[in-house]
């Protein structure tokens, strides 16, 4: 239990290290878009490797495959309604003239961006922290599993920790911006951090000697949070900003995930 309980600090400790670097420096958008990159390389690894492969060898391919498509029909949908919270008067943009994710307000991070309207933004931080906590809670519950029966994690682990930095660091920047005090984004963002601790914990017992079929379940449920993550956030975002460039950084985060896998 306490290297489950140290496994989840570790992973949940990037929202606060992450929320405490956006209340207090301004990054060029092209290194936030490097990190952003170099996390979705890591959590292809662990969606892969540690999350779909489990629940397609607890549960077979049927209630792997629909835990996948739940999780992302689940993430979908409620990404984009915290996409119309993010936008002005909270009415969504037509495809055409978005420009990245409301989710995920870079520029309020970046210090080579001019200011935007505050509400804009102060609705992207919280609209981030919802979505951090939504894939965050199924992505833990599935590492206290694999810890819970000694089966690794390490992958799941890093990709966990270097997706939580940057969401973090760009979610707490757009609440700063907003007007909120360093000590109330701060306590928002450990606040989260702390849940995600007790869903490791919460993998790691109740559900670690349960059905192997309903484990897969979550798992598969964790991957396709992910994976919608991915498609509709995280690489986008880091191609607006990073350009061409975030494909090394995204093979980067895919190997030390993958080495660590192996571990």
């Amino acid at each position: 239990m306490a290297q489950t309980l140290l496994f989840g600090v570790i992973a949940s400790s990037a929202l606060v290290i992450g929320a405490f670097v956006g209340v207090r420096f301004e990054l060029p958008k092209r290194v936030l878009a490097i990190l952003l990159s170099f996390a979705a390389g890591a959590l292809i690894t662990a969606l892969a490797f540690e999350l779909f492969e489990d629940a397609y060898e607890r549960g077979g391919i049927w209630n792997a495959a629909i835990g996948l498509f739940v999780g992302a029909l689940v993430f979908t949908v409620l990404s984009a309604l915290l996409d119309r919270a993010a936008q002005p008067g909270g009415r969504s943009k037509p495809a055409d003239e978005v420009e990245g994710s409301a989710k995920l307000d870079t520029d309020a991070a970046a210090s080579d961006e001019a200011p935007t309207k505050a509400s804009t933004r102060g609705a992207a931080g919280l609209a981030l922290l919802a979505a951090v906590t939504l894939d965050g809670v199924p992505e833990n519950v599935a590492l206290g599993v694999s810890l819970g029966e000694g089966t690794g994690g390490l992958a799941l682990l890093a990709a966990i920790f270097v997706s939580n930095l940057p969401e973090s660091l760009v979610g707490a920047a757009s609440m700063r911006s907003s007007g909120r005090s360093t000590l109330s984004v701060l306590a928002l963002w450990t606040a989260c951090a702390v849940l995600l601790v007790i869903a490791v914990l919460i993998g790691a017992g109740p559900l670690a000697n349960t059905d192997p079929a309903t484990i897969s379940l979550p798992l598969a449920f964790a991957a396709g949070a992910v994976i919608a993550s991915l498609a509709d956030t995280l690489m986008p975002e880091a191609y607006e900003h990073g350009g061409p460039a975030v494909a090394m950084s995204t093979a980067a985060g895919f190997v030390l995930s993958f080495v660590l896998s192996l571990a």
